[in-house]
């Protein structure tokens, strides 16, 4: 049987780098990995990055996987035509919730024979974590922070990530708060840049999710508000110089100058990705919150005269505010490395109402 593993989390939380790090964890067991991804629009860095790495990776675009089960299943199926996967770790879009009820059991009544599953696992980014566990402000509506609690209702175990950010202090008040506000699940803090602790979550893995006697309730319409509020963007785009220049300068800059537009219209960003990949390298560099530094999560080291770029950004504002933000910032970066700029694709929206393709009730 297949090992199904799906982490949930709020975007930025740092998944993809988590799942990167289970990857290998598992490849060294001897198991072959494959990862889905999820987006609701195509272009998404985290595909890109898993593929850079090596890894066998389907990407479900246009929709999350609960509104597009059969796409879930159809890219777990596709793997199977080149070799059987041992484990299959699934990555939801960081706005989802009520994924037991839509994904997971639905899975079991209809493949349950091909599946095994790990306990549901999500991953906490601690900026907002400790600011909404707290009673403060993390720069999103009640509507978004309800999927956030909803997330963390429905999980079977609570991975706080990042912990290499954090203080002894701010490590305990988050167990603490966690286990005042959603008691019984397992706590465990990782870092997933430095991969300390992985070897715990991932022996937890190894473990398979308890039965579920009832589904939790979930208002869709305020869900669907929570989502609404979020401006989504991703763009393609190319550069292409007469000489030289840094990779992850100009990866870490373009992030850099749209935080800089997004601080001065207050818009909070739940999470900027952006990709830079060559022939000979790749440059990520994220921003997860407007009160933590820009991050370059993987250096590539090289200089470069051309260069295809992905921008992913989710921000707590309009996406026709959004769009120009980015396209105007990507028109300076070029003229300062005196490149030429091609967009191939750029596309900024709101998530359409999520309408789940099963959902299971018990209970």
């Amino acid at each position: 049987m297949t090992r199904f593993i799906m982490l949930g989390g709020f975007l930025g939380a740092g998944k993809t780098t988590l799942i990167s790090k289970l990857a290998r964890r598992f490849q060294t067991d001897g198991k072959h990995v494959c990862v889905v991804t999820n987006d609701q629009a195509a272009g998404l860095v985290d595909t890109e990055l898993l593929k850079s790495e090596g890894l066998d990776v389907n990407e479900v675009a246009g929709s999350c996987f609960c509104c597009n089960f059969t796409g879930l299943a159809d890219a777990m199926a596709e793997f199977d035509t080149r070799q059987r996967p041992d484990v299959i770790l699934a990555e939801p879009v960081g706005s989802c919730t009520d994924l037991i009820a839509t994904i997971a059991m639905p899975m079991m009544e209809r493949m349950g024979e091909r599946f095994v599953h790990s306990p549901y696992a999500v991953v906490l980014k601690p900026s907002h974590t400790l600011r909404i566990l707290s009673g403060g402000k993390a720069g999103f509506s009640p509507q978004a922070e309800y999927i956030f609690r909803k997330q963390l209702e429905e999980s079977e175990m609570i991975v706080v990530n990042r912990i290499d950010e954090l203080t002894e202090e701010q490590i305990a008040s988050l167990k603490t708060y966690l286990d005042e506000q959603y008691p019984g699940r397992r706590v465990i803090c990782v870092s997933a840049r430095t991969g300390e602790n992985v070897e715990e979550l991932h022996e937890a893995l190894l473990t398979t999710a308890s039965p579920r006697e009832s589904m939790m309730e979930v208002d869709y319409d305020v869900y669907a508000e929570g989502e609404a509020e979020l401006g989504w963007l991703n763009a393609t785009v190319e550069f292409a110089a007469g000489q030289e220049f840094s990779l992850d300068d100009l990866t870490v800059q373009t992030v850099n100058a749209i935080r800089q537009q997004l601080a001065d219209v207050d818009a909070e960003p739940a999470h900027l990705k952006i990709l830079c990949s060559s022939t000979n390298g790749v440059s990520v560099a994220n921003l997860v919150s407007s009160d933590t530094d820009t991050m370059l999560s993987v250096a590539s080291g090289v200089s470069v005269t051309q260069t295809k770029m992905i921008v992913n950004a989710r921000v707590c504002m309009a996406p026709e505010s959004l769009q120009p933000i980015v396209a105007a910032v990507l028109e300076k970066i070029a003229e300062g490395v005196s490149a030429e700029l091609q967009i191939e694709q750029i596309e900024a929206f709101r998530p359409g109402r999520p309408e789940p393709t099963y959902r299971v009730a018990l209970g």
